[in-house]
């Protein structure tokens, strides 16, 4: 996801605080939780709030993060909700051409294998089951969600701004269609 300044990426949210000494958890976006920290300052949300991840750990899922100059609960206690983001540039390119990040598909063009335009891409979406794709029509403003894997999103050409998007017509087998 990127925020208005396109130059963005978000890297995590900070969520609720942990103990009574200022840490607080961050869900982060990143494809190894604990490496949220190598990026030095993060940019957040909050108009002028950038902040510094001291140490951090991981526990179960989220990781519990000392940010610096937060010292007790209740100042960890404020910055529940902050997007954190860093500048497209801190990341690395990709290594494959099969490998991108979510952002770089925000704006593409979604086909159908024959070339006719559904639309754009507009998110990608994760509810908890995996990753979505959220296509909008620019004609009616509607806006569909598929299955972001391999079957249904069988090619994504970044560099030519468009993505090829398979309709899944049936059910999945063993899967009764509603009525």
């Amino acid at each position: 996801m990127t925020t208005q300044n396109s130059n963005r990426i978000l890297l995590g949210q900070i969520g609720a605080a942990h103990g009574i000494k200022g840490a607080v958890r961050i869900a982060a976006h990143t494809q190894d939780p604990l490496a949220i920290g190598s990026y030095g300052p993060l940019h957040t949300d909050r108009p002028g709030l950038v902040i510094t991840i001291d140490k951090l750990r991981l526990h179960k899922n989220v990781v519990v993060a000392h940010i610096k100059g937060i010292a007790d609960r209740d100042a960890a206690e404020k910055l529940n909700g902050v997007s954190l983001f860093v500048d497209r540039d801190r990341l690395p390119e990709p290594e494959d051409e099969d490998d991108f990040y979510h952002a770089d598909l925000i704006g593409l063009e979604a086909r159908l294998q024959s070339g006719q335009i559904i639309g754009q891409v507009s998110a990608l979406p994760n509810f908890g089951a995996g990753d979505l794709i959220e296509i909008r029509d620019p004609q009616s403003g509607d806006t569909y969600l598929y299955p972001f894997t391999r079957a249904v999103v069988p090619a994504v050409r970044i560099a030519e701004g468009y993505l090829v998007i398979e309709v899944p017509l049936e059910a999945p087998e063993g899967e009764e269609e509603p009525d």
